[in-house]
């Protein structure tokens, strides 16, 4: 090979750090489900969840929530893999709706082209990641979950009362279960 290598056009570069960050991501789930097994993956999202926790700390915006820069994070992470995201602002929080999950059809092109895949469904790999990041770096008063919504999901910040607590915290079961 000779001469001067021709630039990516950004399209290329995009597709080719997406390409990257997956084989990274699966080598490692791979190594560590095969000389740890399920215990080491929940140490692997533990460790993961804290330093990216501590990242979020350290980049937070002046002015702007833990909450708030959690949700955007979870978002523009979506929206890197075109992702249909909206979000929405309710009395009870803020909600990420994911209607259609760019990660799972990325996933899905692999496993076309022949890329043995670590799990079947990434869903609750990124679910328990993102939900126990959230429970390190969001305000203390403030519960993230998320329910899988065909192939997409549904991301929820609210309040811990808003979110089926009594005001010590405990789940609130309702008048018919007390």
């Amino acid at each position: 090979m000779t001469g001067e290598t021709p630039s990516l056009d950004p399209a290329e570069k995009v597709d080719l750090w997406r390409q990257r960050y997956f084989e990274a991501q699966a080598a490692a789930e791979e190594f560590v489900l095969g000389e740890h097994g399920e215990e080491g993956l929940a140490g692997w999202i533990e460790a993961n969840s804290r330093i990216t926790a501590d990242l979020l700390r350290a980049q937070r915006p002046d002015g702007v929530s833990a909450t708030d820069h959690f949700m955007t994070r979870l978002q523009r992470q979506l929206l890197l893999y075109d992702s249909a995201v909206s979000t929405e602002s309710q009395p009870s929080g803020t909600v990420l709706r994911n209607a259609d999950c760019g990660i799972l059809r990325y996933r899905k092109k692999a496993a076309r082209a022949g890329v043995v895949l670590t799990f079947k469904s990434p869903c609750g790999y990124c679910q328990k990641l993102h939900t126990t990041i959230a429970a390190r770096y969001v305000e203390p008063d403030v519960t993230v979950s998320c329910e899988q919504a065909g192939d997409g999901c549904t991301w929820r910040a609210e309040p811990a009362q808003a979110s089926g607590e009594d005001a010590a915290g405990a789940p609130h079961r309702g008048p018919a279960a007390d």
